[in-house]
């Protein structure tokens, strides 16, 4: 063990499966004392049991660390706030919160239910609400807080069967660039991790929209193709730890508001959305201009990234002619 997060109280949601896990283990390395949350549900978020939770907490307890476990649901207010109050009951004080706590519920669009949809905005979006609102007040009044978020390539890139959850992922990443402009002049950061690891979450993804996937080229992210087979060897949750873990130590006070793709040992910056390219006009744009220039200007070269099959009869498609 070490002492960079000695004294440090800190709160892993999601920590008792996967890379919830790896981190709140980490963390506890480290010197952090150690809140092991986990509602302890299927994938799916049904049959909710202590088991998961507990086992990581008496994992930590065993090795010579702090935990204690926690099995509050972060989709309400009332569990997020019963969480913190688990953290000062029991250490007296919070340092760090780390939301990595989620479920799926992968369908395609037309088939998606609203109770699909539900479900997982509650947990991923809603969930960072209800742990980060009642962590930062403390946070506010004590000048000082770790907070790092969990994001996903499915919000920040698309993929394929996950409408809801990429929609929660991507406002995962709105609200920790938010968050960090909030609080920053309290001296607390907000960062997220996008992960790439093998969880058992990945491991339920249909068949069906990993061929949807194959079929459109998507591989990790900034990650050239020849790499590939060497990043599939990595992709245990351990790998996403330290990066995590990283966030919360005073090396990292200056350090706020961005996205880290964090997948085997690849640790890469996210860049924050900005116009690639622009057209200007001292006036109003006319359908036209607009008509003759986005296709030759803007869009030149960017692919469409789920283009419709070559049979199939698509309005203002240039047919294709025999050379």
């Amino acid at each position: 063990m070490t002492d960079r997060l000695k004294d440090r109280v800190a709160i892993v949601t999601g920590a008792g499966r996967g890379i919830g896990r790896a981190v709140a283990k980490l963390l506890a390395e480290e010197g952090a004392s150690v809140v092991v949350n986990d509602f302890g549900v299927s994938v799916d978020g049904s049959q909710p049991s202590d088991g998961p939770a507990k086992d990581v907490a008496d994992e930590i307890k065993g090795a010579g660390g702090k935990a204690v476990p926690n099995f509050d649901t972060v989709a309400t207010v009332e569990g997020g706030e019963s969480l913190i109050k688990t953290a000062l009951d029991s250490f007296g004080r919070l340092d760090i919160l780390i939301n990595v706590a989620g479920i799926l519920r992968d369908r395609m669009i037309f088939n998606m239910s609203e109770e699909e949809w539900d479900a997982v905005i509650a947990v991923h979006l809603k969930g960072h609400y209800c742990t980060t609102k009642p962590a930062s007040v403390i946070f506010r009044q004590q000048r000082y807080g770790r907070i790092v978020n969990f994001s996903s390539g499915s919000g920040l890139n698309g993929l394929p069967g996950q409408a809801n959850y990429g929609a929660a992922k991507a406002g995962v990443a709105g609200f920790t660039r938010v968050v960090a402009r909030d609080l920053g002049r309290y001296g607390v950061t907000c960062n997220a991790i996008s992960p790439g690891a093998a969880t058992r979450m990945t491991a339920t993804v249909p068949e069906a929209s990993r061929d949807l996937r194959a079929r459109a080229g998507i591989q990790s992210p900034g990650a050239p193709a020849a790499q590939q087979s060497i990043l599939a060897s990595m992709r245990e949750p351990e790998y996403v730890a330290p990066m995590t873990v990283f966030l919360c130590t005073d090396d990292a006070w200056n350090i706020n508001g961005k996205i880290f793709a964090v997948s085997g040992g690849t640790v890469g910056l996210l860049q924050e959305e900005v116009p690639a390219r622009t057209l200007l006009k001292a006036g109003e744009w006319t359908v036209e201009e607009l008509r003759e220039l986005i296709p030759a200007r803007l869009m030149l070269g960017v692919p469409n990234p789920a283009p419709p099959p070559r049979d199939l009869d698509i309005p203002g498609r240039p047919v294709a002619t025999s050379g």
